[in-house]
């Protein structure tokens, strides 16, 4: 049976289309790659309420910031490591310290941007982001789940930064019982050996790896974090407790992000050994997606073989 793939991009540009027929008050910003960030779909519906800011990144945030003190809900776009990362001083002072109610959509996140390198692989985006007082920081796994997420991001009352991706990836929670909400951890697979915490593209990965873990006898569950601020204190001890052994896998920088999310929480309430597979403090580099992802360890063979080297 084929499975099914979508880039969190596009679910993103489809989920603004959506919410712009049932929202007048939604603004789309962009900073001149609409196409890239799928934002050009919201604007061939809604021409007047998209703004391409042009390449200047900085004063996207600033406009929205403004926008937003209007009354309007002002989703702002660009590349993670722009959005976060060229205009982090103006997410942080003209957005998060008068805690205005802008989103920000943050695309082509992660080593999974591929051939574009390690100028354009933010890793670090996450960890900028959660530092922000009163900012929530959203990496959704797949299609199902980035489209509720912005859907989530627009009622909830305050910044959110979401995080999207360049590459397709296998929609996992497309079922009838899936509910998404903000700070709340979904468990996927029970387990009692161990508990594997994964965000984003990772979440699929770290399933293919539970279910290999469990024909040699490890029985492994599995947790999408979605949300990693706030995080899911309550269910991360719950875990904890239960099989006394947590891994965190993300496509992201090991410092700052989800793994040092989790242990910040544990180590307030529950302390057991975490390991943390991800980013491990160096940059990316030029090359296919998929072949990044392996040799930076965080696809199923890569996740497998750390959890097994790290229990033996």
């Amino acid at each position: 049976m084929e499975i099914k793939k979508v880039a969190t991009r596009e679910s993103y540009g489809n989920a603004l289309v959506e919410l712009g027929k049932k929202h007048q008050d939604l603004v789309v910003l962009d900073a001149d790659l609409a196409e890239a960030t799928k934002t050009g779909m919201f604007k061939k519906v809604f021409p007047e309420r998209h703004i391409d800011c042009g390449i200047a990144e900085c004063n996207m945030i600033g406009i929205a910031a403004g926008i937003a003190t209007t009354g309007k809900v002002p989703f702002a776009s660009s590349f993670a490591m722009f959005a976060a990362g060229r205009a982090y001083e103006q997410v942080r002072n003209s957005v998060g310290y008068p805690h205005l109610n802008v989103k920000i959509a943050a695309t082509h996140a992660g080593i999974s941007v591929g051939e574009d390198g390690a100028t354009h692989q933010c890793n670090e985006d996450i960890a900028l982001m959660r530092t922000i007082p009163g900012m929530v920081v959203i990496n959704p796994s797949d299609d199902v789940e980035a489209k509720a997420a912005v859907e989530a991001a627009y009622e909830h009352e305050g910044p959110v930064y979401l995080r999207f991706g360049r590459l397709a990836v296998p929609v996992i929670n497309d079922r009838p019982d899936y509910h998404f909400e903000i700070g709340k951890g979904i468990v996927l697979r029970d387990g009692k050996d161990l508990c594997i915490v994964a965000t984003g593209l990772c979440v699929s990965e770290a399933l293919k790896a539970a279910e290999e873990l469990s024909a040699e006898g490890i029985d492994a569950a599995v947790i999408n974090i979605h949300t990693i601020k706030p995080i899911d204190t309550e269910l991360l001890k719950k875990y904890a407790e239960k099989t006394g052994r947590i891994v965190t896998v993300e496509e992201h920088s090991v410092i700052g992000g989800l793994g040092g999310a989790v242990c910040e929480a544990l180590s307030e309430s529950c302390p057991v050994p975490v390991k943390r597979i991800g980013i491990q403090d160096c940059f990316g580099e030029s090359g296919p997606a998929l072949e990044l992802i392996h040799k930076y360890g965080i696809d199923a063979e890569g996740i497998k073989a750390q959890i097994k080297e790290w229990m033996a």
